[in-house]
């Protein structure tokens, strides 16, 4: 099972004797820095970003960003298990500078502050990590030949530079967009600040979803994710949500609980077999991010997502929109024998 990990670690040891530079920003302080002192020792450039002290969160992005040309972006950890332990979901985009360039200004924020270790921001964000796109001004490109409106969000707001679109706001008005429907895949869904003490009930998302289903007459699809870390309280806001489906109201909402098939050797692997997607689909416009879905993730957590309109484009033969693509993983899983209706059995069975 390390074996596509150890390939990927192989290669990355590689780069500096191939004269390519390797930067990574990692979330600190580490508990454990072999991985990246062995990748020191070979050359790469190794920033601990400690964002703890600075907004009181972690840096949840997974990002890359390869000679100013190529990028992912999605739910995989740069770890063994995310490729072949973890369910995920991202996107590769090659030969879009314009897009990559964009993302490395992101990276550029994070490079930043892993610079500084006294704990402080800024008092504004230079002009070299200004947003090159944003949901006022999308990136007017091509994916796979299909015209696209694109650009990238960040959260959380105290270190998105300058023009730099909000995530929170980003999901808010993707699902306020939609005519037909919304399908969303992630792990933890649940409108509380759910790392800070006292909890705090944080409507914001939920509220938007209600206002869909059951204002509009919008159709949302919720998969979420069953593992031995899943919030429990997160099954009983799911049921407030599927009780709007009843009548009188009949609002169309429905969830589904996805769970990973384990064997009794693959238990024993911690923070593992798990769908770890985070992405959302309508009828006009495709999400793909890092975060989860609760307040932490958007308001101290930094995380990015990618959003990518091909609404009204002429798809030629052969071609295949971001969007047609993404729904169907989407109903794929939705459809699949792993995805249950939600239950009160999700309570007892699923997480802590």
């Amino acid at each position: 099972v390390f074996l596509q990990g150890k390939r990927v670690f192989k290669q990355l040891m590689e780069l500096e004797a191939k004269g390519v530079k390797l930067q990574i920003a990692v979330n600190g302080p580490q508990t454990d820095n072999r991985d990246t002192a062995d990748l020191t020792r070979t050359g790469a450039e190794v920033r601990e970003v400690d964002l703890q002290s600075v907004t009181g969160g972690i840096v949840h992005t997974k990002l890359w960003v390869v000679d100013q040309k190529h990028l992912y972006l999605g739910s995989a950890n740069m770890d063994w298990r995310s490729l072949t332990q973890v369910k995920e979901v991202g996107v590769s985009i090659e030969d879009c500078s314009c897009l990559a360039q964009d993302a490395s200004r992101i990276f550029g924020v994070y490079w930043n502050i892993g610079a500084h270790k006294n704990g402080s921001l800024p008092p504004f964000w230079p002009a070299r990590y200004s947003a090159l796109s944003s949901s006022k001004h999308p990136l007017n490109l091509k994916l796979n030949g299909v015209p696209a409106r694109v650009y990238l969000s960040s959260a959380p707001p105290q270190i998105s530079a300058y023009e730099r679109s909000d995530d929170l706001s980003t999901i808010l008005s993707v699902i306020a967009d939609a005519q037909k429907y919304v399908y969303i895949s992630v792990m933890d869904y649940l409108p509380l600040s759910q790392f800070t003490e006292p909890l705090r009930f944080w409507p914001a998302i939920d509220s938007t979803i209600r206002a869909a289903a059951c204002t509009r007459g919008v159709e949302v699809n919720l998969l979420v994710s069953c593992w031995s870390h899943s919030p429990g309280s997160m099954f009983l806001f799911l049921q407030s949500l599927t009780v709007l489906n009843r009548p009188p109201l009949g609002c169309n909402i429905n969830v589904k609980v996805f769970e990973v098939p384990s064997t009794a050797e693959q238990k024993k692997i911690p923070f593992s077999r798990v769908n770890h997607a985070k992405y959302m689909v309508t009828d006009r416009v495709v999400y793909i991010g890092t975060s989860n879905w609760s307040e932490n993730y958007f308001t101290h957590t930094a995380g990015i997502g990618l959003v990518v309109n091909q609404t009204g484009s002429v798809v030629g033969e052969g071609q295949r929109s971001l969007q047609i693509q993404l729904q169907e993983v989407f109903m794929r899983d939705w459809t699949s024998q792993y995805a249950r209706i939600l239950s009160n059995d999700n309570v007892k069975h699923c997480g802590r």
